[in-house]
């Protein structure tokens, strides 16, 4: 008998909610259980014990039952008045209805869920081996219409009973368990193959939600990119491999995970059955999400943060490394979509023009640090607002430059950023578990064997500890690139939407035409110079100001007070646009040698 046993019960599906009761033996006198504060992959605290109503508990012997309510230790620990040996039911109750990667959602068409949302684990007990059954009524069926399936990466089977289909869930340990998630739901799939020497490992693709995409399409695009990834890689730390997608009006997104990945994308963002032979600009962004969570299975699930080995579900566990996981993957996902022939030299370097300017559009670049962005991710990168872009700078987007600046830098040294990736993942496959932590201090032994140690450090002091500007123009020059650039338009420093009452600001550049006069985030600008307020009017008197000294006055409502403001003409004092990168293919022997990597 597994001493964890989970039942997961769907009957309310309505209501958004899900019965759980959870079976164990006490190794211990007055045991505890717990739910983790967050999500592997997702660094903010998410709270997810919020949607747990009461916690009650069944004591089992030979005499009697005893039922007590628990009584809550903090925010996600809860402890059980019992003896070691007892066996003990824990049943409860959990809302959801969260519809993003990272947390379970129900209702009539769709029961997803991420254990980290919906298991309480036991404390101590965490490594055991666990049966969880997902019990899904006839009534739920009923509703569809229609043949639901399940997707999960666990072994599964599945047993009918009298107006219920069970699915039978096993797990290793508590870890397999919430880096597994499930969905049962409508779902379209195809499967394909991947070679690894004399493998062949199996991967699925379902999709649930509204669509009417070409699959067929998706299917041979996807098959080239997986084995791009495995023939770089050598194997695979999976068996196989589960990509579960839910296609939705605009939700955007995806998740890592131990065997699988979770996404959600527009629908748009699917190939059409009319799509060319180079993919839309929509369906390279769906492809680049597939190949930034599938390398992930390498560059975060097997090689992570050493501190990541053992992490604190129940608090923030902090790496300055995420520049180096998160940023490392979003230059190679796109790297992966020309290398395998899915998209062509010309589009991957659209879509690097595209992470330069939003690079060049981030004025908080020159204060803050690709490594403190790692570390301060669980207050800021999830929490953006209308500062953040003044106030810092992502590990994605910076992360995915600097990983671009050292290719570039390695490539001019007889190495690439895919020999150093390589050899971390050697050095994990060799493990019993698969596992290898990264240091500060162990990257730097590997830099230190690809680069003279002076150039790394030069390197790591200016583009990683510091805020110094990438060399980005002299790098892609070098590589053969021709670079054309120009001031964006950026509109008096401000970002703006147009709505039925005037202008809505959304952020506002420091230092900026718009700073000057006091504009803030969330104004509405209803008339400059004594007319309505348009973008077209706007425009125009910012053309007028460059030849003109006079201001531009603007009624503004903040809040639902009036206020006039005066935006003073550019002068030397405000804020240069940032410039817009246009990057085209020139001397295609260099640029070959980088992008036809081998």
């Amino acid at each position: 008998m597994n001493k964890i046993h989970y039942q997961f019960d769907f009957k309310r599906f309505r209501e958004h909610l899900v019965d759980v009761t959870l079976t164990f033996t006490a190794d211990n006198d007055n045991p505890i259980v717990w739910l983790p504060a967050w999500i592997a992959g997702s660094y903010m605290i998410r709270e997810f014990s919020k949607h747990i109503t009461a916690v009650t508990a069944t004591i089992h012997d030979t005499n009697a039952k005893n039922n007590q309510r628990l009584k809550k230790l903090d925010k996600n620990h809860w402890q059980i008045h019992a003896k070691q040996g007892d066996r003990i039911s824990v049943t409860y109750e959990v809302y959801a209805y969260d519809l993003s990667v990272r947390g379970a959602y129900v209702d009539e068409t769709r029961l997803y869920g991420n254990f980290t949302s919906l298991a309480l684990a036991v404390q101590g007990q965490e490594n055991q081996a666990i049966k969880a059954e997902l019990i899904c009524p006839q009534d739920f069926y009923e509703v569809n219409g229609v043949e639901v399936s399940l997707a999960t990466a666990l072994p599964e089977k599945m047993h009918q009973q009298a107006r219920q289909t069970i699915y039978q869930l096993t797990a290793d340990n508590y870890e397999q368990l919430t880096d597994s998630p499930f969905e049962i739901a409508e779902q379209d799939e195809f499967w394909f193959d991947v070679k690894s020497g004399e493998n062949s490992i199996a991967h699925r693709f379902v999709i649930s939600g509204v669509q009417h995409s070409d699959l067929e399409r998706l299917e041979t695009d996807l098959s080239k990119i997986c084995q791009s990834y495995v023939d770089w890689l050598g194997d695979t730390p999976f068996d196989d491999y589960l990509f579960m997608t839910m296609a939705t009006s605009s939700d955007y997104g995806g998740l890592e995970h131990l065997a699988s990945t979770s996404l959600i994308t527009p629908r748009d963002d699917l190939p059409t059955f009319f799509e060319q032979a180079e993919p839309s600009e929509s369906y390279q962004r769906f492809l680049g999400l597939c190949s930034h969570e599938y390398f992930h299975a390498w560059w975060v699930k097997t090689v992570r943060p050493e501190v990541f080995l053992t992490a604190n579900f129940n608090q923030e566990t902090y790496t300055t490394l995420l520049w180096v996981f998160e940023g490392f993957t979003s230059y190679v996902d796109d790297f992966m979509l020309q290398k395998s022939g899915v998209i062509s030299q010309d589009s991957y370097l659209k879509l690097l023009a595209e992470q330069i300017n939003r690079y060049y559009q981030t004025h908080g670049r020159a204060l803050q640090s690709v490594a403190e962005s790692s570390f301060d991710a669980w207050i800021k990168l999830y929490r953006s607002d209308e500062n953040t872009a003044n106030a810092g700078i992502s590990y994605y987007n910076k992360g995915a430059l600097v990983a671009l600046c050292l290719d570039l830098t390695l490539i001019n040294h007889g190495k690439r950023i895919f020999d150093v990736i390589k050899v971390f993942y050697d050095k994990a496959r060799v493990q019993d578990n698969r596992r290898f932590g990264m240091t500060d201090a162990n990257l730097d032994d590997i830099m230190n064997e690809c680069l003279p140690k002076d150039v790394w450090q030069d390197f790591r002091a200016n583009y990683i500890d510091g805020t110094t500007e990438l060399p980005l123009f002299e790098l892609l020059s070098e590589q053969g690139v021709s670079i054309e650039q120009k001031d964006d338009d950026i509109t008096w420093g401000m970002k703006y939407m147009s709505e039925p009452t005037g202008l809505k600001v959304q952020r506002v550049v420091r230092n900026s035409q718009a700073a000057a006069a006091g504009i803030s985030a969330n104004d509405v600008i209803v008339a400059i110079d004594g007319l309505k307020a348009s973008e077209k009017w706007l425009k125009a008197t910012a053309k007028t100001q460059t030849i003109s000294e006079d201001p531009a006055v603007c009624h503004v409502f903040r809040r639902d007070e009036l206020l006039v403001l005066e935006v003073p003409p550019v002068s030397d004092a405000h804020v240069k646009q940032p410039q817009k990168w246009t990057l085209t293919a020139g001397d295609t022997i260099k640029l070959d040698h980088w992008l036809e990597w081998k």
